[in-house]
């Protein structure tokens, strides 16, 4: 038996953020019914890249039910209202302002149902002057700071796979199961609010504490790490590595059984990782010289033998191949595909990715009543 089995979620959710959360619950056995608009889930329409179905809605949406309401028409909203009445959790991440004039806000829900546990993903907190901002995902990098930090010295640059709304729908979903915990110690339901901007801002504590603390910008260096170094690929003869030097021991065996230039273990420049971060272009001169003179093969032999991490700088087409790469079988309405396994279920059987409004007639029929309070 799964973890959530039993846990009915009703969701009006669109794009990735609240999909995501969804998605877990539905991989750890909750049913999860998705509410589309009768033209379906914008990310529906954004590719047909796997076998006919977008890769956004093929990755966020396997395992839910889809049902299609027009809720500017009353009964489909009646309808839903029911199907949150039975419901134990309810997650909408539409527009500002959307979900509280249909009256369905996580805080007026909760009124009418006390023992809901009712999800707004937003863009900004409510409780600020940003309330009303539309929120996708680059625009949230952007400002949050997360662009000032990524990228070269002359330019920015956004994450290349969409953070602020995974961000929001892992901590959503992380809040839902915190929330499914305390309702069963003490009966009651809760209304949360996740705002993209939120997860962000956190994941830029560093940088943030770096200046106001110690007064120091954080900049941008790339595939380097800003503030620990020698971090960062080094170009061999056929390709990069990347390597990671958190430690002195590490730094010292780098330096005699690697560079082979013991000498730099006692250059002041390099006496400890800030020293090696204000110094980091005459370190990278170094290392890059030795690093050159080698291929991949020979150094990695080299990093391994003095057990040093390093890495590769795989693309897409290395990830496809990778042999850490785990693998699910997924059903999507034109095929079967295999798709990469969640980190938290790597062994899951899950449920088909549906194609819009397939549940929508049961969903009708189940609901056709309003069930008990």
């Amino acid at each position: 038996m799964k973890p959530l089995e039993g846990i009915l979620v009703v969701a009006l959710e669109q794009a990735v953020a609240a999909p995501i959360c969804t998605l877990r619950l539905a991989d750890a056995g909750a049913r999860v019914v998705k509410i589309e608009r009768p033209e379906g889930d914008l990310a529906r329409h954004y590719d047909q890249a796997v076998k006919g179905t977008s890769a956004y809605f093929a990755w966020a949406n396997r395992g839910k039910e889809s049902a299609v309401l027009d809720l500017k028409q009353p009964a489909d909203l009646a309808l839903l209202n029911r199907m949150i009445q039975r419901a134990d959790v309810f997650i909408q991440n539409f527009a500002p302002g959307a979900a509280t004039r249909l009256g369905l806000a996580s805080k007026d829900l909760l009124a009418r149902h006390p023992r809901l546990i009712a999800v707004d993903i937003v863009g900004y907190g409510q409780d600020t002057p940003y309330r009303a901002m539309r929120a996708y995902d680059m625009l949230v990098q952007a400002e949050s700071g997360i662009c000032a930090v990524t990228g070269t010295p002359e330019t920015p640059s956004k994450v290349g796979v969409s953070i602020a709304d995974t961000a929001a729908g892992m901590n959503a979903h992380a809040a839902v199961l915190e929330a499914l915990i305390g309702r069963g110690r003490d009966g009651k339901g809760r209304a949360i609010e996740i705002a993209l901007f939120d997860g962000m801002a956190d994941w830029m504590s560093v940088p943030l504490m770096h200046y106001e603390h110690d007064g120091r910008m954080t900049g941008r260096h790339g595939l380097s790490h800003a503030s620990i170094y020698p971090y960062a690929p080094y170009r061999c003869r056929d390709g990069d590595v990347v390597i990671a030097i958190q430690n002195d021991g590490e730094w010292q065996r780098l330096c005699r059984g690697v560079l082979n230039k013991p000498a730099l273990t006692r250059d002041r420049r390099f006496a400890d990782n800030p020293a090696r971060v204000a110094n980091r272009d005459a370190l990278e001169a170094e290392i890059a010289q030795v690093f050159g003179q080698f291929a991949t093969g020979e150094i990695i032999a080299k990093l391994e033998t003095e057990k040093i991490a390093w890495a590769r700088v795989s693309g897409v087409k290395e990830l496809s191949t990778h042999p850490a790469l785990r693998r699910i079988p997924v059903a999507v309405p034109g095929g079967r595909i295999w798709a990469v396994a969640p980190a938290l279920h790597s062994h899951l059987e899950p449920g088909p990715v549906p194609a819009l409004g397939q549940h929508t007639e049961m969903i009708r029929r189940e609901f056709a009543e309003a069930g008990p309070p």
